[in-house]
């Protein structure tokens, strides 16, 4: 008989001849080359339940046991290095020196974590129903369905309150969140500090797992009402650190400071210059003039007002996000979409369940540029297709109980991007605006696919952008939140906060994102 053993951070097949307990310790010891022990030790099976002897026989010969761990009662860690056979000790040695103890570094330490967790997710996965169609998925596509990651988290969760209660400890919980990007490498989020906290947030005590748990209480406790899920402003980047409206350091250093009233002559000069050169030159000279203003509560609605040619120089809120963030920067959503995530996207919203909307974007989306379609007039073209496949892949989340419920990604969709033809009046558009709204594009051309103009619209002004694909226009419209300190619309707030982690990469690991973020990213990484 085989047995799986692992002993430390080492793992070995024993050949056993006899199924009990002490022929099996002297075997292993044996094997991995130390001091055989039969006191002192035990051992525990892949969930961490302990082996006697009168029960040792009936559990090795079932095929689900997995890996038998030998443990230490000392304080138990992992083999650096396996030591040979020794001498045994002598008699004047004090009892505490007859048991073995090992010494394990950091990673090792982590690394027998990762496996102890990777062979408790796995021995559960393939003794519950369903569990080997889900592990079969995943060695097919590298990625699983949103459908079967449910299914996996309800598994899990199941397992955990049957052997922990309803109330299960944090480690438990970290334990099989850890276990899941363990057996599942690209299921992990290579952006958060564990891989695996979109599955378990021991920080918060949320997210997928603790979710479910949560259910689970309230189906087994149906007088007690609680919450599940987050309003928009709980979700929000801006509730965490970070954000659009987030007060920052500047990678601007000006080579000329000017003082209030030098600030106060160059505005009031650029409101009557004709030479762009000039004013994009003055408009750097009262950047920090301005940042001050745009995030003082009291001012900030003046901002257009004071700084009135955003509206008609292209390329202001381009130069003052460069002056914000860098070239570097800047550049880096137009860099990597086309070449990183366009592709990807399209991939994963095919697995979507399909609507009609989905459908129109996908065939939008993945039109190749010579050809010409037939509903030519209907849709976006491909780039901005694929930006609102992107909504359908993170929609918005839940607005809460006293809001509107669940809002739908073509829903979300009117609060991103609006079509007007040509030869609409931007201005009457713009008195037909009767709230304060989150910026978003106006779109402008003979059909929505071949746009030619594009504006951002705040507050019921239009500022004119300097791209005319609808690529460089939304590149533009992300900018204007943090050049304007304005925070996300809620409805495109995960989304929004995906483009600034994972392309621009601002932010990260400060600003607060859902579940679903950081698990479309660990698929589209990987």
């Amino acid at each position: 008989m085989l047995i799986k053993t692992r002993l430390g951070d080492a793992q070995k097949f024993v050949r056993l001849t006899e199924p009990n307990l002490k022929e099996f310790l002297i075997a292993a010891f044996a094997k991995f080359g130390v001091p055989a022990v039969t006191e002192g030790v035990k051992v525990v099976d892949s969930s961490g339940t302990e082996l006697d002897e009168d029960v040792f026989e009936d559990v090795v010969k079932d095929p689900s046991a997995g890996v038998l761990t030998i443990k230490y009662e000392t304080e138990f860690v992992s083999m650096v290095g396996s030591p040979e056979p020794s001498e045994p000790p002598s008699r004047g040695s004090s009892d505490s020196q007859d048991t073995l103890i090992l010494s394990e570094s950091p990673p090792a330490k982590q690394q027998r974590l990762d496996t102890e967790a990777k062979h408790l997710v796995e021995t559960i996965l393939n003794n519950k129903p369903g569990g080997e169609r889900i592990m079969k998925e995943y060695n097919r596509s590298k990625c699983l369905t949103d459908e079967t990651r449910r299914k996996m988290v309800n598994i899990l969760a199941a397992d955990i309150t049957e052997k922990n209660g309803t109330s299960p400890p944090r480690e438990v919980k970290e334990m099989y969140a850890r276990g899941i990007v363990s057996l599942f490498p690209y299921l992990r989020d290579p952006f958060s500090r564990t891989g695996y906290e979109h599955y378990y947030d021991g920080a918060s005590g949320t997210l997928y797992l603790a979710w479910r748990i949560k259910t689970i209480q309230r189906s087994t406790a149906r007088d007690r009402r609680s919450s599940y899920g987050a309003s928009p402003e709980e979700t929000s980047g801006e509730r965490g650190l970070g954000g659009p409206a987030a007060r920052r350091e500047s990678q601007f250093v000006p080579e000329t400071v000017l003082s209030e009233d030098e600030c106060k002559e160059a505005i009031a000069l650029m409101k009557h210059l004709a030479d762009e050169d000039i004013i994009k030159k003055k408009m750097k000279l009262t950047f920090d003039f301005r940042r001050n203003m745009i995030l003082d509560p009291e001012q900030s609605s003046n901002v257009l007002s004071v700084f009135p040619r955003f509206k008609d120089i292209k390329g202001l809120v381009e130069q003052d996000f460069v002056l914000m963030f860098g070239e570097d920067v800047s550049g880096k959503f137009l860099e990597k979409w086309t070449t990183t995530f366009k592709r990807k996207i399209i991939q994963q919203c095919r697995k979507l369940a399909s609507t009609s909307e989905l459908e129109d974007l996908l065939q939008a989306a993945d039109t190749p540029e010579d050809v010409t379609e037939v509903d030519d007039d209907i849709g976006w073209d491909s780039d901005l297709s694929s930006i609102l496949l992107l909504l359908h892949l993170i929609p918005p989340s839940a607005l809460g109980r006293k809001r509107p419920g669940k809002l739908s990604a073509s829903q979300a969709e009117k609060h991103l991007v609006v079509f007007k033809k040509t030869g609409t009046n931007i201005e009457e558009h713009l008195d037909a605006i009767t709230t304060s709204t989150q910026p978003y594009l106006l779109a402008v051309g003979r059909r929505k696919k071949v746009a030619h103009q594009f504006f951002i619209i705040l507050d019921k002004n239009a500022i004119a952008c300097r791209s005319t694909s609808s690529l460089g226009a939304f590149d533009e419209l992300f900018k204007a939140h943090y050049v304007f300190a304005t925070t996300y619309n809620p409805m495109l707030c995960n989304m929004f906060t995906f483009i600034q982690t994972t392309m621009y990469n601002i932010d990260v690991g400060t600003v607060k994102e859902t579940p679903r973020v950081a698990e479309i990213r660990a698929r589209l990484l990987h």
